[in-house]
């Protein structure tokens, strides 16, 4: 569920989320890239991401190849416990710009992301434990 394009465009409707090039429906998958059109902040932008590592169904990464921020490094690991599967995300990123892009990390942005991939995690945990799954895997 973590890697399907279709899924992550109904988790970010918010934002207005958009494949618009690279892999835009089904599954991503390694050396697969995406680009996203999104608004944030009112502001229109692109971000182009790759999947570059991904060790199936363990772990798989996501890595800013061409966007506004000086890097981001998304890993999504999972792990089996009792009857469950725990999703753990480590999500990096720097913005540009020296002092003032740290700055606006920790003032901002950090809060900002945080929210939005609990958010998107919280659509991906309703669809995993509800036959909702179907409308995207099937």
């Amino acid at each position: 569920m973590s890697r399907s394009i279709d899924l992550h465009q109904i988790s970010t409707a918010k934002t207005n989320e958009k494949a618009i090039d690279g892999k835009t429906g089904g599954l991503i998958n390694i050396d697969e890239f995406v680009t996203w059109q999104a608004t944030h902040f009112g502001i229109k932008q692109k971000l182009t991401s790759k999947i570059t590592a991904f060790h199936r169904p363990f772990h798989f990464r996501d890595e800013q190849l061409k966007g506004p921020f000086k890097f981001i490094v998304h890993d999504h690991y999972f792990e089996k416990q009792y009857d469950k599967i725990v999703m753990r995300d480590i999500f990096k990123f720097q913005s540009p710009f020296g002092f003032a892009g740290k700055l606006a990390d920790k003032l901002i942005l950090s809060n900002y992301l945080k929210k939005l991939l609990t958010h998107r995690n919280h659509i991906i945990k309703e669809f995993a434990e509800t036959v909702k799954w179907k409308r995207i895997l099937e």
